[in-house]
Protein backbone atom coordinates (compact mmCIF):
# COMPACT_ATOMS: atom_id res chain seq x y z
CA UNK A 1 0.00 0.00 0.00
CA UNK A 2 1.44 3.21 -0.87
CA UNK A 3 1.63 5.75 1.29
CA UNK A 4 -0.81 8.30 -0.07
CA UNK A 5 -3.61 5.41 0.13
CA UNK A 6 -2.76 5.25 3.60
CA UNK A 7 -3.24 9.05 4.25
CA UNK A 8 -6.33 9.08 2.56
CA UNK A 9 -8.05 5.78 4.20
CA UNK A 10 -6.86 7.72 7.49
CA UNK A 11 -8.51 10.68 6.61
CA UNK A 12 -11.52 8.82 5.51
CA UNK A 13 -12.12 7.18 8.93
CA UNK A 14 -11.20 10.24 10.98
CA UNK A 15 -13.62 11.87 9.78
CA UNK A 16 -16.31 9.00 9.97
CA UNK A 17 -14.97 8.92 13.80
CA UNK A 18 -15.40 12.06 14.23
CA UNK A 19 -19.19 12.32 12.79
CA UNK A 20 -19.86 9.82 15.40
CA UNK A 21 -18.60 11.16 18.53
CA UNK A 22 -18.98 15.10 18.29
CA UNK A 23 -21.78 16.50 20.19
CA UNK A 24 -22.84 19.58 18.33
CA UNK A 25 -24.60 18.59 14.98
CA UNK A 26 -23.14 21.41 12.52
CA UNK A 27 -19.79 19.70 13.80
CA UNK A 28 -20.94 16.24 12.88
CA UNK A 29 -21.92 16.90 9.32
CA UNK A 30 -18.60 18.68 8.77
CA UNK A 31 -16.69 15.93 9.72
CA UNK A 32 -18.99 13.49 7.99
CA UNK A 33 -18.35 15.93 4.43
CA UNK A 34 -14.62 15.20 5.17
CA UNK A 35 -14.82 11.66 5.31
CA UNK A 36 -17.11 11.22 2.14
CA UNK A 37 -14.20 13.68 0.88
CA UNK A 38 -11.76 11.49 1.54
CA UNK A 39 -13.95 8.14 0.30
CA UNK A 40 -14.17 10.57 -2.89
CA UNK A 41 -10.31 10.82 -3.15
CA UNK A 42 -9.64 7.29 -2.69
CA UNK A 43 -11.67 6.51 -5.85
CA UNK A 44 -10.03 8.92 -7.65
CA UNK A 45 -6.21 7.69 -6.76
CA UNK A 46 -7.96 3.88 -7.42
CA UNK A 47 -8.82 4.83 -11.25
CA UNK A 48 -12.93 5.57 -10.80
CA UNK A 49 -13.20 8.93 -11.97
CA UNK A 50 -16.66 7.87 -12.51
CA UNK A 51 -17.65 7.42 -8.55
CA UNK A 52 -14.95 9.77 -7.06
CA UNK A 53 -16.45 12.47 -8.99
CA UNK A 54 -20.16 11.09 -8.28
CA UNK A 55 -19.35 11.02 -4.55
CA UNK A 56 -17.06 14.54 -4.39
CA UNK A 57 -20.28 16.38 -6.56
CA UNK A 58 -23.33 14.50 -4.49
CA UNK A 59 -22.30 13.79 -1.22
CA UNK A 60 -19.90 16.14 -0.75
CA UNK A 61 -20.97 18.94 -2.99
CA UNK A 62 -25.15 18.70 -2.70
CA UNK A 63 -25.79 16.30 0.55
CA UNK A 64 -23.64 17.29 3.49
CA UNK A 65 -24.20 21.17 2.00
CA UNK A 66 -28.49 20.39 2.38
CA UNK A 67 -27.75 19.03 5.61
CA UNK A 68 -25.61 22.21 7.02
CA UNK A 69 -28.93 24.10 5.99
CA UNK A 70 -31.31 21.77 7.32
CA UNK A 71 -29.31 22.07 10.38
CA UNK A 72 -29.22 25.66 10.41
CA UNK A 73 -32.60 26.58 8.95
CA UNK A 74 -34.29 23.98 11.89
CA UNK A 75 -32.05 24.42 14.96
CA UNK A 76 -33.33 26.09 17.69
CA UNK A 77 -32.26 29.12 19.67
CA UNK A 78 -30.68 27.61 22.83
CA UNK A 79 -27.77 25.63 20.68
CA UNK A 80 -28.54 22.55 21.91
CA UNK A 81 -26.55 19.47 20.73
CA UNK A 82 -27.03 16.16 19.77
CA UNK A 83 -27.87 13.48 22.83
CA UNK A 84 -25.91 10.20 23.26
CA UNK A 85 -27.98 7.21 23.53
CA UNK A 86 -28.17 5.20 26.63
CA UNK A 87 -26.00 1.84 27.46
CA UNK A 88 -28.48 -0.45 26.00
CA UNK A 89 -28.53 1.09 22.46
CA UNK A 90 -25.12 1.36 22.22
CA UNK A 91 -24.94 -2.19 23.10
CA UNK A 92 -27.12 -3.05 20.75
CA UNK A 93 -25.32 -0.42 17.61
CA UNK A 94 -21.79 -2.44 18.68
CA UNK A 95 -23.69 -5.61 18.21
CA UNK A 96 -24.85 -4.30 14.71
CA UNK A 97 -21.78 -2.87 14.09
CA UNK A 98 -20.03 -6.57 14.97
CA UNK A 99 -22.75 -8.31 12.67
CA UNK A 100 -22.67 -5.66 9.57
CA UNK A 101 -18.88 -6.28 9.68
CA UNK A 102 -19.03 -10.02 10.38
CA UNK A 103 -21.11 -10.37 6.91
CA UNK A 104 -18.89 -7.87 4.58
CA UNK A 105 -16.08 -10.05 5.97
CA UNK A 106 -17.59 -13.79 4.77
CA UNK A 107 -18.59 -12.16 1.44
CA UNK A 108 -14.88 -10.21 1.23
CA UNK A 109 -13.75 -14.35 1.56
CA UNK A 110 -16.06 -16.37 -0.13
CA UNK A 111 -16.87 -13.63 -2.98
CA UNK A 112 -15.45 -14.20 -6.62
CA UNK A 113 -12.15 -12.49 -7.21
CA UNK A 114 -12.04 -10.03 -10.24
CA UNK A 115 -8.97 -12.26 -11.91
CA UNK A 116 -12.45 -15.08 -11.99
CA UNK A 117 -14.76 -12.78 -14.17
CA UNK A 118 -14.77 -13.51 -17.35
CA UNK A 119 -15.65 -11.22 -20.41
CA UNK A 120 -14.83 -7.67 -20.99
CA UNK A 121 -16.47 -4.82 -19.09
CA UNK A 122 -17.27 -2.06 -20.76
CA UNK A 123 -15.28 1.06 -19.69
CA UNK A 124 -17.16 4.25 -20.06
CA UNK A 125 -14.85 7.63 -19.03
CA UNK A 126 -16.18 10.54 -17.50
CA UNK A 127 -16.84 12.17 -21.11
CA UNK A 128 -18.61 9.85 -22.75
CA UNK A 129 -21.45 9.50 -19.70
CA UNK A 130 -21.26 13.38 -19.75
CA UNK A 131 -21.76 13.59 -23.50
CA UNK A 132 -25.22 10.95 -22.97
CA UNK A 133 -26.22 12.72 -20.24
CA UNK A 134 -26.62 16.26 -22.03
CA UNK A 135 -27.64 14.46 -25.68
CA UNK A 136 -29.23 10.79 -25.54
CA UNK A 137 -30.94 11.47 -21.57
CA UNK A 138 -31.09 15.94 -21.92
CA UNK A 139 -35.05 15.39 -20.97
CA UNK A 140 -34.81 13.11 -17.97
CA UNK A 141 -31.71 15.42 -16.28
CA UNK A 142 -34.18 18.32 -16.70
CA UNK A 143 -36.79 16.54 -15.46
CA UNK A 144 -34.87 15.56 -12.26
CA UNK A 145 -33.68 19.45 -11.93
CA UNK A 146 -36.90 20.53 -11.65
CA UNK A 147 -38.03 17.81 -8.83
CA UNK A 148 -34.97 18.62 -7.30
CA UNK A 149 -35.58 22.17 -7.33
CA UNK A 150 -39.05 22.25 -6.33
CA UNK A 151 -38.27 20.06 -3.95
CA UNK A 152 -35.65 22.63 -2.62
CA UNK A 153 -38.24 25.56 -2.61
CA UNK A 154 -40.57 23.19 -0.73
CA UNK A 155 -38.28 22.43 2.36
CA UNK A 156 -37.77 26.37 2.83
CA UNK A 157 -41.45 27.19 2.97
CA UNK A 158 -41.65 24.50 5.38
CA UNK A 159 -38.53 25.36 6.97
CA UNK A 160 -39.86 28.92 7.65
CA UNK A 161 -41.39 29.77 10.95
CA UNK A 162 -44.35 31.54 10.90
CA UNK A 163 -45.12 34.51 12.24
CA UNK A 164 -48.47 35.68 14.18
CA UNK A 165 -50.43 32.90 12.67
CA UNK A 166 -49.06 34.71 8.70
CA UNK A 167 -46.90 33.48 6.57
Amino acid sequence: MTLSFLLLAAIAILGAAAAMNLKNAVHCVLALTLGMAGLAALYLQLGAQFVGLTQLLVYVGAVAILAVFAIMLTRSRTGETVAHGSASSRISGALTALLVFAVLAWAIFTGISPQQLSGAQPEASVREVGVALMQRFVLPLEIIGVLLTAALIGAGVLAIEEKGGDR
